[in-house]
């Protein structure tokens, strides 16, 4: 059965707010519905093609997605091809962000996939029919045996993965390709920065190359770019070195500017701060029982494919581009309005991605690309260095947060969080400084989020300020949850110690929701809390626990086992973690986003953190800038709690707890409170008298 594609005919935003001033093209965000659905599934001579409405990039979207199509449909597995499409394909679907895959997705498609087995059932093979909004009680693939008896199914794509066939942008071979890359000065995109000078002779000397590239649009924010196209990459080193680009940089800055604009102290004795998540009464002169100030560092997202890009423009002035991206129709939205071209005068494609976590979400190296395609008239790759991810991609914004809180009868009954970050939603990347004091005004939800205390008390006042900071900070995975809640749990463990209370029973005797407390409770008995593992004749032992809930819906707990050595160095042995994210489509998916997450929490406490020199980030490789390697990494134990509620998210829920668990272990075995992070070993070398 032939389905009728969908294609929308809107263009990118462009919206004059000031005189001069256009607003940056603007993310779309279309609601995933039946209607909407119709074009992801069709059928042909009785198989059928899964176009993934969503973005693969290691969160095994495919497979859960064709799990809910096979069950739905009642088709074997090998009857359904998962396809990730180009924007010609289906129409417009929002970025792959924020947990919200198999919440906002699975539905949809489950209904067109109802709709197309009820047509072919009663003999219709040809034509088009629209998708019908079963509700989801009449839908097979939310049943809680849907699957049960075939097993854990085979991971799509999986094999070619183990393979090494082309999945991804840097696997894009085109006929007659060439390489691109754009060159800028070593400092900020925020700083404004021009070339002096090259030595455009000696560069075009170099054997290989093909062009050298001045166009307007290589501009990265404040800072312009100079594109070179070469042969091949190699070339590129060599022609890079060769034209020696001299720079001019306007201004600079330190880690002692960024730790200034941050600090809280000033802020706080000015009074109020500009955002609040809650507003209560709260007696800020009295004494506190808990007075803590926790300082979570700028850090990378880390994905290990470096983005990439490839454009090619045909000889009618048509566009293709192949990107690894979490939001393709974004990227030709952009390209639309920067090239001036029509929407349906481009189609991008989208690969597999190599790790996301929210910094493959605006638009970068794809622009690059299509501009030196269209000045060296041949298809070019342009794939940035790890230095360059570093340098020009945005990143965690740093954050400073003080914590304070009163205890009566042992529960809490004042809290007061106040804290300064950066942007996340409203990224520097993209937004310039005017509009940006503009979206001030309304706040910015990423970074409230998770900010929200999940515990009851009498009285409670959480604030915020925002800062534009002079590198570039933008979404990160779970955005500000995994920061506030590093900051939250690391306060309450601290109101229990007050309380002389125990940890977990602390916790349960104040949490609002009753399926937070169940994760709780899970990971407390799966752990054998109340045991604490014997300590080493030359090690010092502890155990934390945190829990959280992420955008209103999943809920999280972690239960960490930790040692640290005479050295101070830091070792985590054990985590256990429960997790409820409403119906689990495939536990082992589900599973393998609650590793992940870990991995997040762990590197949060032992390795995340960005240097800042000479007016830019100072890494270069994953030396300067560390994640967690295998042998950092302990073993896990994952619950999944699964009472029958719908979907709500698994992608980045374990955040909120297990950095607090981490740090409240080595609290645990050291007396040593971490409010600095990652916690470096000096600040743990001293064993107990």
């Amino acid at each position: 059965m032939k389905r009728r594609t969908f294609l929308s005919a809107a263009a990118g935003l462009s919206v004059s707010f000031l005189a001069g001033c256009a607003l940056p093209v603007i993310p779309r965000r279309p609601a995933p519905s039946a209607a909407g659905a119709h074009a992801w599934i069709r059928h042909h001579e009785g198989r059928y093609a899964l176009y993934l409405p969503r973005v693969e990039m290691g969160q095994n979207i495919a497979t859960a997605m064709k799990q809910v199509a096979c069950a739905e449909l009642g088709a074997a597995w090998d009857r359904v091809n998962v396809i990730l499409p180009a924007t010609s394909d289906i129409g417009p679907v929002r970025a792959t962000v924020g947990s919200e895959s198999v919440r906002d997705f699975a539905v949809p498609l489950a209904q067109a996939c109802a709709t197309l087995r009820d047509a072919l059932a009663a003999g219709r093979t040809e034509g088009h029919i629209d998708a019908r909004p079963y509700p989801l009680e009449a839908l097979r693939a939310f049943r809680a045996d849907a699957g049960a008896a075939a097993g854990p199914p085979a991971l799509v794509q999986g094999e070619a993965i183990v393979r090494g066939e082309a999945l991804y942008v840097a696997d894009v071979r085109r006929p007659g390709m060439v390489f691109g890359r754009v060159l800028r000065a070593p400092a900020s995109p925020e700083l404004a920065a021009r070339p002096l000078g090259y030595d455009a002779a000696a560069a075009r000397a170099e054997p290989g190359f093909v062009a050298l590239v001045r166009d307007p649009l290589l501009r990265q924010g404040r800072s312009e770019g100079v594109g070179i196209v070469a042969r091949t990459p190699g070339a590129l080193d060599r022609i890079e070195s060769a034209l020696a680009v001299r720079w001019h940089v306007d201004g600079g800055f330190t880690q002692a500017t960024i730790d200034a604009a941050l600090d809280l102290a000033p802020r706080l004795a000015r009074g109020a701060l500009a955002k609040t998540v809650r507003r209560g009464c709260i007696d800020r002169a009295a004494r506190w029982d808990v007075d803590l100030a926790i300082d979570v560092p700028l850090a990378a997202h880390g994905a290990i494919e470096p983005r990439a890009a490839v454009a090619e423009f045909g000889s009618d002035g048509r566009l293709q581009l192949w990107v690894g991206s979490q939001d393709v129709f974004y990227q030709r939205d952009v390209m639309a309005r920067r090239l001036g071209l029509e929407n349906d005068r481009i189609v991008v494609t989208g690969c597999r991605v190599g790790g996301a976590f929210g910094g493959k979400t605006i638009c970068t190296v794809e622009l690059e690309a299509a501009v030196l395609a269209r000045a060296a008239a041949r298809p070019v790759k342009v794939q940035w260095t790890r230095a360059q991810e570093f340098r020009f991609g945005f990143h965690r914004p740093p954050s400073r947060h003080r914590l304070r809180a009163r205890l009566e009868d042992g529960r809490l009954s004042q809290w007061w969080h106040a804290f300064s970050s950066s942007h996340i939603l409203f990224t520097n990347a993209v937004v310039p400084p005017w509009l940006q004091h503009v979206t001030d005004l309304i706040g910015d939800d990423g970074v409230a989020r998770g900010a929200a205390l999940p515990y009851r008390a009498a009285a409670q006042r959480t604030e915020f300020d925002l800062v534009r900071l002079p590198v570039l900070t933008g979404p990160w995975r779970g955005l500000g949850a995994g920061p506030n809640a590093l900051a939250i749990e690391s306060a309450i463990d601290e109101c229990a110690r007050a309380a002389n209370a125990d940890a977990v029973a602390f916790r349960i005797a104040q949490i609002e929701e009753p399926r937070l407390a169940r994760v709780l409770q899970c990971a407390a008995a799966a752990a054998g809390w109340g045991h604490k593992p014997a300590p080493a004749a030359d090690r010092r032992v502890g155990r934390g626990v945190a829990c959280g809930t992420y955008k209103g819906t999943s809920h999280a707990a972690v239960v960490a086992d930790v040692e640290v050595d005479a050295s101070g160095r830091l070792r985590v042995t054990r985590l256990v973690c429960a997790h409820d994210c409403g119906r689990v489509i495939n536990p082992d998916q589900v599973r393998a986003q609650c590793e992940g997450n870990l991995v997040w929490g762990l590197g949060m406490v032992i390795a995340d953190a960005l240097p800042v020199a000479s007016s830019r980030v100072a890494a270069d490789s994953f030396a300067d800038a560390p994640i967690p390697r295998i042998g950092d990494v302990p073993p896990m134990e994952i619950l999944l709690v699964d009472a029958g509620d719908a979907p709500s998210g698994a992608g980045e829920t374990a955040i909120v707890a297990a950095a607090g668990a981490i740090a409240n272990a080595v609290r645990d075995a050291t007396g040593h409170r971490p409010t600095r992070f990652p916690v470096a070993a000096g600040d743990l070398r001293t064993l107990p008298a």
